[in-house]
């Protein structure tokens, strides 16, 4: 009889084995989950993990084609220049969004749509001005903007000008309407805003 159960066992074996190959492809895709285009919305990364986590990245064990989830380029800051008559060709970018932000395009244009430079009679033609704040989760600015760049050579008067429009300009707009998953991933994120006058100002009054 033992000469008879070892090959029996092999051919066992070979069964099971060749079912659980048949249904493996089944359960990875019963197992498969919908990417959330959300940003940072996802679960930590771990060999745990059933469902795409940040970063996720395509693998030669995926069934089927995959799609890599690219996550918004953070460096130390997140920048943004501010004009104050933009060229024609970037009206669009300089409109508020009608709904919650939930990108960084968004967020861009909701900032540039905030600006409102102090009136020409106050103004100074090529006047730059940089300030560096960031945002709670809720869209409120979190402290006080805090200028970290002013064109050199002007008078005190004028860069208090400037810096109580960009306040006034932030103030009138925020708290901005950030989707969850956007308020999420810039919560105390440092960002800086620089404002150019680039107005053709006849009258200079400084």
């Amino acid at each position: 009889m033992r000469g008879y159960r070892m090959p029996d066992r092999i051919v066992l074996l070979a069964v099971v084995l060749a079912g659980a190959i048949a249904i493996g492809p089944a359960d990875a895709r019963r197992q498969h989950h919908r990417i959330d285009a959300t940003p940072f919305s996802h679960a930590p990364c771990s060999v745990l993990s059933h469902r795409p986590c940040a970063p996720y990245t395509c693998s030669v064990f995926n069934h089927g084609p995959c799609i890599p989830e690219i996550d918004y380029p953070y460096g130390e800051n997140l920048q943004l220049t501010v004009e104050s008559d933009p060229d024609e060709q970037d009206a669009a970018k300089y409109v508020r969004p009608d709904h919650d932000l939930n990108t960084i395009a968004d967020l861009f244009a909701a900032l540039r749509a905030c600006w409102q430079p102090p009136p020409q009679a106050e103004a100074r033609q090529g006047m730059q001005m940089s300030v560096r704040f960031s945002f709670k989760r809720s869209g409120a600015i979190f402290g006080t903007p805090q200028v970290t760049y002013a064109t050199r050579d002007v008078p005190a008067e004028v860069r208090k000008t400037y810096l109580t429009a960009i306040t006034a300009s932030l103030d009138a707009c925020t708290p901005l309407p950030f989707s969850q998953g956007l308020g999420g991933a810039l919560a105390g994120r440092p960002i800086m805003i620089r404002f150019i006058d680039n107005r053709t100002i006849e009258q200079q009054s400084h």
